[in-house]
């Protein structure tokens, strides 16, 4: 799917932006050796293959290859203007995340960025979603960081190796023929469950939100090739002491600090809608513990309550809001869970279409999702790192991607959006920062 939607308006391409503290008594010239490290690193699977042109007669489907990787293309080093600060790290990393990746080569970059302020670095890595989903590529950027400072070791994410499994001694070779029955009896049978549940968002009294709920808005139009990027950071023990009063949780508040950011937003530019901004937000189907590949598959529609201007009153209607969403897909099994996210944001397919992008009533308004990563700190090298900031895609109808990672005791928020679209984006950054205090004075 990754690969159709890929397009020269929407790259389908994921990002994160790691900014790191320097070890004490840091060499000056220590980049230069990094950078020789890096590229001298070995590259394994998957980050060795590329995607194959069709053959119509042979193999008329795209398929993976493996590739000489060429470390030279994909490991880069940037510089700012030194001593570079945060407005111009942000212009930078919006401009490479507007640039497609290659296809002749495998689908990923990594961009050594210099010239920080107080001799710090930062690390921007991209990788196309076909290759490896969001879930995973945090997974895989964590287990490349140490715990220790002192351990300088740990071998660069696309060095090492991909798990091997263990053989099955209890099956044939070939296609597993129980479980793929299993499977498929899996599907079969959670029809009725799925229709009985969106039955129930058609009903009145259940308070659903419903997918012909979501406002037209600006943030619901054509997109461009131009990104903006934007970032902030708050502590977690703050955002977790509001949950606890309100009765929330950290999604909860979240989505409170970005539901106040965009009515802020929105307000200046003249295009509130009257009625409440709905979010889609992805909810994991994984089982405790599984830490596969693959992404979040499920999916909840809650609304933001943007047309509610007291904060007290806002995160209380999203807190009601999200809690009936989530009660909706109790009881529900993983497989009945996928095939009601799918039917219930099926309408947004439309909204990605070019020449639909902002004249069809959109189903959701903005994508806010929330990835776990490391409670304790990391390090690269000896150096700290200071945040881990996602960058999403933005597609047409959807202008705007939020998404936000949990890092050593704070939420990273990563705005990701059309220039076009969107103008001045990294106001939505500066208003969720003002967010948390004016929610805090509400609640507390």
């Amino acid at each position: 799917m990754f690969l159709y939607g890929e397009s020269r308006e929407t790259m389908m391409h994921d990002a994160g932006l790691l900014p790191f503290s320097p070890a004490p008594g840091t060499k000056p010239d220590h980049l230069r050796d990094l950078m020789d490290e890096i590229r001298e690193a070995p590259v394994h699977a998957p980050w060795n293959l590329r995607l194959k042109s069709p053959d119509m007669l042979r193999s008329p489907l795209q398929s993976w290859v493996e590739d000489d990787v060429d470390r030279e293309y994909h490991v880069r080093r940037s510089a700012l203007p030194s001593p570079g600060d945060e407005r111009e790290l942000g212009i930078l990393v919006s401009r490479l995340h507007g640039y497609p990746v290659d296809f002749h080569r495998p689908p990923w970059e990594v961009h050594l960025i210099e010239g920080l302020e107080r001799g710090r670095f930062a690390l921007y890595v991209k990788v196309h979603h076909s290759l490896v989903d969001g879930f995973t590529a945090m997974r895989v950027l964590s287990n490349s960081l140490s715990k220790d400072p002192a351990d300088r070791d740990r071998p660069l994410f696309f060095s090492i190796p991909r798990p091997e499994r263990e053989p099955r001694t209890d099956e044939p070779t070939g296609v597993l023929f129980p479980e793929l029955m299993a499977a498929v009896r899996e599907q079969f049978g959670t029809t009725k469950t799925v229709a009985r549940a969106l039955f129930n968002v058609g009903k009145k009294e259940t308070e659903l939100v419903t997918p012909r709920q979501a406002p037209k808005c600006v943030l619901n139009a054509k997109i461009s090739r131009s990104r903006r990027f934007a970032t902030q950071v708050h502590e977690t023990a703050r955002i977790k002491a509001v949950a606890k009063a309100v009765n929330g949780t950290v999604n909860d508040v979240v989505l409170a600090l970005t539901s106040a950011s965009l009515r802020r937003y929105l307000g200046e530019l003249e295009e509130l809608p009257s009625t409440p901004l709905i979010a889609m937000l992805p909810v994991s189907v994984r089982p405790k513990g599984d830490e596969g590949g693959g992404n979040a598959l499920g999916a909840i529609l809650a609304s933001l309550a943007t047309d509610i201007a007291d904060p007290a009153e806002r995160i209380a209607e999203i807190v009601s809001s999200t809690t009936k969403a989530k009660q909706q897909l109790q009881g529900m099994s993983k497989a009945a869970i996928i095939q009601y996210s799918a039917l219930l944001v099926a309408p947004s397919m439309f909204q990605m279409i070019p020449g639909a992008a902002g004249r069809v009533r959109p189903t959701f308004n903005v994508v806010i999702s929330n990835v776990p990563g490391p409670e304790e700190p990391r390090y690269f090298r000896g150096a700290r790192l200071e945040a881990s900031y996602p960058m999403s895609i933005p597609v047409h109808g959807q202008a705007l991607n939020i998404t936000c990672n949990s890092y050593a005791g704070t939420v990273c928020f990563g705005f990701t959006g059309c220039r076009d679209t969107v103008p001045h984006l990294q106001r939505l950054a500066v208003y969720c920062g003002d967010a948390l205090p004016d929610l805090e004075r509400a609640v507390l």
